[in-house]
């Protein structure tokens, strides 16, 4: 009988034990996975790095959503005429002419990674977004601002969600250089993130990154190339 009692004592407490462990939010553990490579597509192509884990936080349910997990796709970019790589298709906003709705084809990537590169390539190949990058990379409510004005996304509250999310993680902080070259300065822990004290928002001019557009043709060996750079 003392042997049964011991078990059950032993049981509980490692029930306990494990209970008691601190569980990390997925919104910071997906900021964690994802920061570095935010990080470097904002050194190569001047989207701030707020932005970019700003929107695949919010696209994407911090990896949870369906496009994310079956098609790495965390953007919520769909496939439009110049697309030629695999495809996935479901559900979203696309209605036929009775006004029903009918599944909409979206990208669909072998790795997370790769849709991060691929939305820096869908910003900056697209002159409708041209106007993004007169805004500099630590101005992140005019981009927030300029990404709904430029047609992202239909929600109505598309940028302030992305203000919110950047504002309630400190997402701003990876904008700033100093920061971006010393991650370890920036303690990701169960709740929250520690960091130093939130910078002024700088908003001066940009030469516009019209010379780094790149052709349809060659976005798909640029996305392999960007991808095997990346993973270095």
């Amino acid at each position: 009988m003392s042997s049964y009692l011991l078990k059950i004592v032993c049981f509980i407490c490692i029930v306990v034990s494990i209970a008691s462990k601190p569980l990390i939010k997925p919104e910071l553990s997906y900021i964690d996975q994802f920061k570095e490579i935010a990080i470097n597509e904002m050194r190569r192509t001047g989207i701030p790095a707020s932005i970019k884990l700003a929107q695949g936080l919010t696209e994407s349910m911090a990896g949870r959503s369906e496009l994310a997990i079956q098609a790495n796709n965390h953007f919520g970019i769909k496939c439009k005429s110049n697309w030629d790589g695999e495809t996935y298709h479901y559900k979203d906003d696309d209605l036929d002419e009775a006004g029903q709705l009918i599944h909409s084809c979206f990208r669909k990537y072998t790795a997370a990674e790769e849709s991060f590169i691929d939305h820096s390539i869908f910003l900056t190949g697209r002159s409708r977004y041209r106007a993004l990058f007169s805004f500099h990379k630590s101005d992140y409510i005019s981009w927030a601002r300029g990404l709904q004005n430029c047609g992202y996304a239909t929600d109505p509250l598309y940028a302030n969600k992305l203000i919110e999310t950047i504002e309630k993680y400190k997402l701003y902080v990876f904008d700033q250089e100093d920061n971006a070259d010393n991650q370890e300065r920036i303690e990701i822990t169960n709740s929250k993130i520690n960091v130093p004290e939130r910078p002024a928002v700088i908003i001066v001019s940009q030469e516009s990154s019209s010379k780094g557009l790149k052709s349809n043709s060659k976005k798909k060996s640029q996305l392999r190339r960007k991808l095997s750079k990346a993973k270095m």
